[in-house]
């Protein structure tokens, strides 16, 4: 059974019509900083039938050298093998969901999409919108075929830290999605050095939702084509804590019609592991 053509951002309705169709696999992305494996346990407690579950460190992230963040880009060998484990092949209608927000939903998201995967879409509210209407769930591990994928990111999209430099340097965009007082570097929870990127805008990931969804599209692409002014989307690269919740402002641009800006792969947490590099605080 083929799926309709669903939206970057998917109703929770719209997943339950089409749960059991061939090419939909459905995987949970669920996760913590704080705790590594709490997703992996909410997963086995109770998820959408025939969901797979996506770990934030094992499968969305690897161990990479110091330098590139708390959570480096996997390579691609190893992530195209994961998808081949879940069943996914190049047709396949994946659908991502985390607990609400879609912060970790958009890393597998955004994985997909470096990889030309175009059949990609976000639970819109994830698994409290989903539990909210009532609708299926499950604690059994779903039975999966195994398939082959086989694909490499788009590198030009992936920027490092001197790629950042230069797309600074020639006038781009680097958005940062932290919340604004780490923006500001009043605090940080969670990095060792507080602050952020010269020359970076900031845009907390949390502006792209309302109650706990997405805004609609209409009134995001007006948000971002204000912060891009005049420039096209691809001049917009995203960054974060680590490259997760960046992934956000990713899929958001996407949803509203604004596809192509690239990420920041190791973003804060990657700028800061060289000392010599320059910090910012306050609001500019």
């Amino acid at each position: 059974m083929n799926t309709p053509d669903w939206r970057v951002v998917l109703a929770p309705q719209a997943l339950a019509a089409g749960l059991g169709a061939s090419d939909v696999v459905v995987v949970d992305c669920r996760a913590s900083l704080a705790d590594p494996d709490a997703g992996e346990r909410a997963w086995r407690a109770a998820h959408i039938p025939g969901a797979r579950h996506a770990h934030l460190e094992r499968d969305l992230s690897r161990r990479g050298p110091a330098g590139e963040g708390r959570h480096p880009w996997p390579l691609a060998a190893t992530f195209t093998e994961r998808l081949g484990t879940w069943g996914v092949s190049r047709d396949t209608r994946v659908v991502a969901y985390d607990d609400g927000d879609g912060a970790f939903a958009a890393r597998l998201w955004c994985l997909l999409h470096m990889l030309g995967h175009a059949r990609v879409s976000v639970l819109d509210g994830g698994w409290a919108a989903w539990t909210q209407l009532g609708l299926p769930q499950e604690s059994a591990a779903p039975v999966v075929v195994a398939t082959r994928y086989e694909g490499t990111f788009d590198a030009s999209r992936l920027l490092d830290s001197a790629g950042v430099q230069a797309h600074l340097a020639r006038g781009g965009l680097l958005l940062d999605a932290r919340a604004s007082e780490r923006f500001r570097g009043e605090v940080e929870p969670i990095d060792a050095i507080a602050g952020h990127v010269p020359g970076a805008v900031n845009r907390p990931y949390a502006a792209n939702l309302e109650g706990g969804r997405f805004r609609p599209a209409a009134q995001l692409r007006g948000e971002f084509e204000a912060l891009l002014d005049g420039r096209a989307p691809h001049a917009l690269v995203a960054m974060c804590g680590s490259g997760v919740t960046a992934c956000h402002h990713l899929l958001a641009m996407a949803h509203a019609g604004l596809p192509g800006a690239s990420l920041y792969t190791g973003s804060w947490s990657g700028w800061i592991g060289d000392p010599g590099r320059p910090i910012a605080t306050g609001a500019g």
